[in-house]
């Protein structure tokens, strides 16, 4: 019997195709609080630790998945049966499993029919999972390191964007921090959003 895979040792199997090139295989990121990386969700493992934090009340109010894990489980599926489009990861810092992610192709969503979206554009969705990572600026720092492996591993991606809820002033000032800019309001499907960008070479407001 295979030994059970572990956070650290989680990989794409080789010739697996991938038009996010491959998150999972791009390292660990050096940040302040410590060596963080991206670990592709499996299911059978993570789906108790995403139920517990989507039926926290500071995560449900903006993600929407509380209730029995299936409804979890349900979004989990739809992520990594989507052609590659999104793919869920957890956020591990410093070997603990901390945060949500969904780094996913912007031109190929549903997303693009509400900005002039570029090919190759790369979104962001995070949630911190636990009460204690909130509020410590863990967010900021983070999305600067996943923004910057984005930029460097996919060549082709001129900027990344992100989405938050406007109601989610924490997610929009960490955004902010971690050099996004405020591109516009959107009326998204179950959101009024505010729609962020990062480019790859600083924007030029003048």
């Amino acid at each position: 019997m295979p030994p059970a895979k572990t956070y650290a040792d989680s990989r794409t199997p080789p010739g697996t195709a991938d038009p996010l090139t491959g998150p999972d295989d791009w390292g660990p990121a050096t940040t302040p609080a410590g060596p963080f990386r991206l670990v592709p969700v499996q299911a059978e493992r993570d789906l108790p630790l995403l139920g517990r934090w989507m039926n926290d009340p500071a995560v449900a109010a903006y993600w929407e998945l509380a209730g029995p894990l299936s409804r979890t489980s349900r979004h989990l599926r739809r992520q990594q049966a989507d052609g590659g489009h999104s793919r869920p990861f957890l956020g591990v810092l410093a070997g603990r499993p901390m945060s949500y992610w969904e780094v996913y192709r912007a031109d190929l969503d549903p997303l693009a029919r509400h900005y002039p979206a570029r090919p190759h554009d790369t979104g962001i969705h995070l949630l911190i999972g636990g009460e204690t990572d909130r509020g410590r600026g863990l967010g900021s720092r983070l999305l600067t390191a996943v923004t910057d492996l984005v930029l460097d591993r996919r060549p082709f991606c001129t900027r990344v964007v992100a989405e938050p809820d406007l109601r989610n002033i924490p997610s929009v000032a960490s955004f902010l921090s971690a050099g996004f800019r405020f591109f516009a309001e959107v009326d998204l499907p179950t959101k009024r959003a505010a729609l962020m960008i990062r480019d790859r070479v600083p924007h030029d407001p003048s």
